[in-house]
């Protein structure tokens, strides 16, 4: 009985570390997706684009912390993910939208919406570092 605990442990444990697929935890497969983030943005917005200079500097091509959560802003805990979306001013329109700011997907699609709308206007102050 014992032997057969230990294997629905092993089974199970990574469940529990990845918070059962919520949006605010990585799902154990993340690290593969996070390698490939830059390569997500420049599919979305161009190679030579403006927005993968902007992600580089706002998240370093980041969705996840080194904790599996939700990359929040440092200066300002409602920016999330790799474009670092403000929850304050676009959570309810990305909800409206159908976009999950808080999957590397959905933070790219919904920082398209925004540049279409806005240009980079809602990434003006990091533009010190994206500007160069």
């Amino acid at each position: 009985h014992l032997y057969a605990l230990l294997i629905v442990a092993i089974i199970l444990f990574p469940l529990f570390l990845s918070g059962f697929g919520t949006n605010n935890k990585v799902e154990t497969t993340t690290p593969f997706i996070e390698l490939g983030i830059k390569e997500l943005v420049e599919k979305e917005f161009g190679v030579d684009s403006v927005m993968v200079r902007v992600a580089r500097c706002e998240s370093g091509f980041r969705q996840f912390d080194k904790n599996g959560n939700v990359l929040r802003g440092e200066k300002n805990n409602q920016d999330v993910g790799i474009m670092q979306i403000n929850e304050y001013y676009h959570l309810e329109s990305s909800k409206k939208l159908g976009i999950d700011i808080y999957t590397t997907e959905g933070n790219i699609k919904y920082a398209r919406y925004l540049y279409d709308k806005q240009g980079t206007r809602p990434w003006n102050w990091s533009r010190p570092c994206w500007s160069k």
